[in-house]
């Protein structure tokens, strides 16, 4: 009997015809466990008979999104025979600084609650994309009313690891060349030390461990901001059950053709395999070769304690405060390799400072803009390599005049030979 049921449903779950079929849509509210009422479409194929699968999509980064975002899923998704709910997000409680995976994931089952009680809703599942390749099997994992899981760019490594992946990609196609690559990615794990990169450290692998549902997990071969290779990897080597790897040649991070089109095949693949699972019948696990990866991740431990950012950060203010200290005097005061320390230190601390600021300010989904360009650097970093090669040559004159300086002379002179594995650490003084 189960085999016949099973067959009468998965008849019910029938292909449509095409992309343009008619489609129904039905505004919705849902209420997260925090008490926000979010917003929400569902769409389905109008006149439609039987049960068909439920499909709840999960957005990506970002506090408030719209379902006006998911719109071109929502609709490729329900021509194809489901019902789609395309949510709002949460802006209270989400930000650059601060986001909970957890809750989130709690919020997409408060979503789905809604979906099932639908009429006409068969089997349903989660679609989640980019951070929602990350919350979506947290929630696959909280509860049995997830039938099945699909991600497309979800992201396999921890998101520090994966963000340093996508800085340095930018850095790259933008023709950075040099220490300023390493320089950056410091700045990003010094960033997460201090709470200001929100979920650093979490590791996907153990939830895809403990997922029961079969898994459709999808990538772009041309992906620039998550490893579409190493993250399959992730995926093979944790999920336990029914896992279906699949690269779509030449797509990009969101499997889209443009803004409001979805790449040729997709929306397909989706369809056939919710219709298969939804039918009772998951799949054996099948995997695409993975493609070439343009440059492979890092690990990003958390820092050690000498380059903690209370140490960075206090260690930076003290030598400002001591060239400055020293730069301010009345013209022709102290020496002349004291005053070339002093100001070269500073405006290399700050020639560096504002250009790995630029970067991070100037990143978005396109690239990062880096100003003039020379030898493969932005002048502002070449100009502060330089300096900081003038404060080193400085504090070895001061230095060589140890025993006849003045006391500010000394302070100064202890500020530069602290300045020189400063300028090392950062890369000011490498290639």
């Amino acid at each position: 009997m189960m085999l016949v049921a099973a067959a009468l449903l998965a008849a019910s779950l029938h292909s449509p015809t095409s992309q343009d079929m008619p489609l129904t849509s039905t505004d919705v509210t849902f209420t997260t466990a925090d008490g926000q009422r979010l917003g929400g479409e569902i769409l389905r194929p109008a006149n439609a008979t039987g049960p068909l699968p439920g499909l709840l999509l999960v957005h990506g980064s970002g506090g408030g999104n719209s379902r006006r975002e998911l719109r071109a899923e929502a609709e490729a998704f329900a021509a194809q025979g489901m019902v789609v709910l395309a949510p709002d997000k949460r802006s209270a409680g989400y930000s650059k600084t601060h986001r909970d995976y957890g809750q989130l994931a709690d919020d997409a089952l408060a979503a789905l609650a809604v979906l099932r009680r639908q009429p006409g809703v068969g089997p349903a599942g989660l679609w989640g994309i980019s951070e929602g390749g990350w919350v979506a099997p947290i929630a696959a994992t909280r509860s049995k009313d997830v039938d099945f899981l699909v991600t497309v760019g979800g992201p396999g490594r921890t998101p520090l690891r994966t963000q340093v992946w996508n800085a340095t990609n930018k850095l790259d196609r933008a023709g950075v060349r040099g220490s300023l690559r390493n320089a950056y990615v410091t700045l990003h794990r010094l960033g997460a030390d201090a709470g200001l990169f929100p979920e650093a450290y979490y590791d996907p692998a153990p939830t895809l461990g403990r997922l029961t549902v079969p898994v459709l997990a999808m990538w772009g071969t041309e992906d620039n901001q998550v490893m579409p290779a190493e993250s399959a990897q992730s995926f093979r080597a944790n999920v336990p059950g029914s896992l279906t790897v699949r690269f779509f040649p030449g797509a990009s991070h969101s499997l889209h053709a443009d803004d409001d089109t979805l790449i040729p095949g997709y929306a397909d693949a989706v369809g056939t395999w919710v219709r298969t699972v939804a039918g009772g019948d998951a799949p054996p696990s099948t995997t695409d070769p993975d493609p070439v990866q343009a440059a492979l991740s890092v690990d990003t431990p958390p820092s050690a304690w000498w380059e903690s950012w209370p140490v960075m950060l206090g260690g930076m203010t003290l030598l400002l405060l001591a060239f400055l200290s020293y730069a301010v005097r009345r013209l022709g005061a102290g020496t002349w390799a004291g005053r070339v320390l002093a100001v070269t230190g500073v405006l290399s601390m700050a020639g560096a400072a504002c250009t790995l600021m630029s970067l991070l300010m100037t990143s978005n989904g396109d690239g990062v803009t880096t100003g003039p360009m020379l030898l493969g650097r932005p002048v502002t970093w070449l100009a502060a390599q330089l300096l900081a090669a003038v404060a080193t040559a400085a504090t070895v004159v001061c230095l060589t005049r140890w025993r006849t300086a003045s006391a500010r002379m000394r302070v100064v002179t202890v500020a530069g030979a602290l300045f020189v594995p400063w300028a090392l650490y950062w890369g000011l003084l490498l290639p």
